[in-house]
């Protein structure tokens, strides 16, 4: 067999639909994974056709940036702080907070060693450590980078900024002029190959909660030095992918392909300030007309492997409309904390450092149901509110929630082992309802918050359900809980086929906020993207495609691998701060 050829005699000769829609839909059916048939993929680890982690772009000038020791300028905050609006002062943009920042939103946390196998573990999780993700920046000159506006992709390896372009004061002031002062551009790639080398057609759903992943932890890395991020949703794809520069041919010879999914804006918290949530194409159409450098690594020693229909739903959610809206944000207010009271505990940076996805649950660690009910509070985006106005990191999204979560109780304290439900918009209550089983109960869970809206559906030991519905994955069953991400599917996805990776967005979101959580509470969770979808479904009897699971996410006491080394992520480099 053609080692380049999927090994399944399963393959669709059916021609791909050309609604975009229909489209989706086929891919999302298609992808799902079954009792007895999980979706596609080549059926073995090619090892030797591993893609590398690590993208460069050779001969593109390279700036390292300082490596900071945590308790070094700029400090982080309290982890508690970061929920508290307006009690961390902007800090400016300079190459130390910049590195501050990267370091923790995309950074290498640690290097983990297993005989002579060696792997790097992110600030962003990602889903069997593949790290499909890019970061790109769109940075105004400064000390210590180069003295032209510059469009930089930074590289993990080596905590440095690679220039693919540098733009003119003029254009570039016409592209960022409307923005706040100080403002830069982050925006998020996916090497999709990445994750089909290991898990085939699925992939592409992985690499976009992977993005989701992405833009928590950037947003909660940017409100530890007082900034904010919010999504320039608005933006069709070919301008991101025009800026980016990951439509040039000539860029990628021989070199896997990076698919443009979001772009966003930074800026020090100031001033109130009316953001417009798009990018002018014109302006990014001048500036792409530059001078541009490096090329990019080849990943894998083989071409890889092909998956027509991951092409296909890439090309049918494609973005291409110019949406021209624009959000208010509420500029930095001074805390009138008195001092000696601001919160305590753990900084954030320490929280973030030692994020781990937990391999193995001990079956044993409960948690209260404090704990429980502050956790879920972590993930309401108050959708009462406007999107500036809502806690970080909801106030990213500029829309409103379409994620809810089906949890799996099994060892908090006070709450009956059993199926629950978490209502992220309480508007949308009525409609879960109507979507699922009509004799469920929905009592809302004992002592929770009044303005947590969790019922509780199902009574009874729901360890075994949960981790048969993850792929038999005993760890789903072994935490204090569990969960699936439901999504508002067939509603969003039919007001426009590029809501579909959006909703993965989200849903990686709130697992970022999860893994968080589960660290600063002293224990640890892992997401599970790994579940067969329709069972998942039968639990609650959903029947269509209103309601769909994205991903599953579990929390517990972690048991730790004691063959496994943990060595510091920077040893190999020597510049300094």
């Amino acid at each position: 067999m053609d080692p380049r050829t999927p090994s399944s005699t399963e393959t669709s000769t059916n021609a791909s639909p050309a609604d975009p829609v229909d489209r989706v839909i086929r891919y999302h059916d298609q992808t799902k994974h079954h009792f007895f048939r999980y979706a596609r993929s080549l059926g073995h680890l090619d090892w030797a056709n591993q893609p590398h982690p690590f993208r460069r772009f050779a001969d593109a000038p390279f700036y390292p940036l300082p490596l900071l020791k945590p308790g070094e300028e700029p400090v982080s905050p309290a982890y508690e702080a970061m929920y508290r609006h307006g009690l961390i002062p902007p800090q400016p943009v300079t190459i130390r907070t910049l590195s501050r920042f990267l370091e923790l939103a995309l950074s290498i946390t640690a290097w983990k060693r297993a005989g002579q196998t060696q792997w790097a573990l992110r600030s962003n999780p990602s889903s069997g450590n593949l790290h499909p993700t890019e970061g790109y920046l769109v940075l105004p000159p400064m000390s210590g980078l180069s003295s032209h506006h510059g469009l930089y992709h930074y590289a993990p390896h080596d905590h440095g900024l690679e220039l693919r372009a540098a733009f003119p004061a003029e254009d570039a002031t016409r592209l960022l002029g409307a923005l706040p002062p100080n403002a830069c551009l982050l925006a998020l790639t996916s090497v999709i190959w990445r994750e089909a080398w290991k898990y085939g057609e699925r992939a592409f759903r992985y690499c976009q909660h992977d993005v989701g992943h992405a833009i928590g932890a950037a947003r909660i890395a940017a409100a530890t030095l007082g900034w904010n991020l919010t999504l320039l949703d608005g933006t069709d794809q070919a301008t991101l992918a025009s800026l980016l520069g990951v439509n040039r041919d000539e860029d990628f010879t021989g070199a896997e392909r990076e698919h443009p999914d979001c772009g966003a804006v930074l800026w020090p918290a100031g001033d109130v300030a009316t953001i417009p949530l798009w990018l002018d194409p014109a302006s990014v159409q001048a500036l792409s007309g530059g001078r541009w450098h490096g090329q990019a690594n080849r990943l894998s020693p083989e071409a890889p492997v092909s998956w027509e229909i991951i092409d296909d739903v890439a090309e049918a959610t494609t973005k291409t409309s110019l949406e021209r809206g624009s959000a208010m944000f509420s500029g930095h207010e001074p805390s009138h904390t008195p001092s000696g009271t601001l919160p305590a505990g753990p900084e954030a940076g320490t929280i973030i450092r030692q994020r781990r996805s937990a391999v193995a649950l001990d079956g044993k660690t409960s948690m209260t149901a404090a704990t429980f009910y502050r956790m879920l509070a972590r993930v309401m985006p108050r959708v009462e509110r406007q999107q500036s106005d809502r806690p970080m990191p909801w106030d990213t999204l500029p829309w409103d929630p379409a994620i809810h979560l089906l949890l799996f109780v099994h060892r908090v304290e006070g709450l009956t082992p059993g199926v629950y439900v978490l209502c992220r918009d309480p508007a949308k209550l009525p409609f879960l309802k109507q979507a699922m089983n009509p004799h469920l109960e929905w009592v809302l869970a004992p002592g929770c918050p009044e303005d947590l809206p969790l019922y509780w559906i199902m009574e009874g030991d729901a360890q075994r359900i949960a981790a048969q519905v993850s792929c038999h994955q005993d760890i789903a069953g072994d935490g204090a809980f569990s969960l699936g991400m439901l999504a508002e599917f067939e509603a969003r996805v039919q007001s426009g086929a590029w809501w579909y990776p959006r909703l993965f967005w989200e849903s990686g979101l709130v697992g970022q906020v999860l893994y968080l959580e589960a660290e600063a509470a002293g224990v640890r969770g892992t997401g599970i993207g790994c579940f067969f979808d329709d069972p998942v479904h039968e639990i609650v009897a959903l029947k269509d495609h209103r309601l769909q699971s994205l991903y599953h996410f579990t929390i517990g006491g972690p048991v730790e691998d004691q063959r496994l080394t943990t060595l510091p992520p920077y040893t190999h480099l020597q510049h300094s701060a």
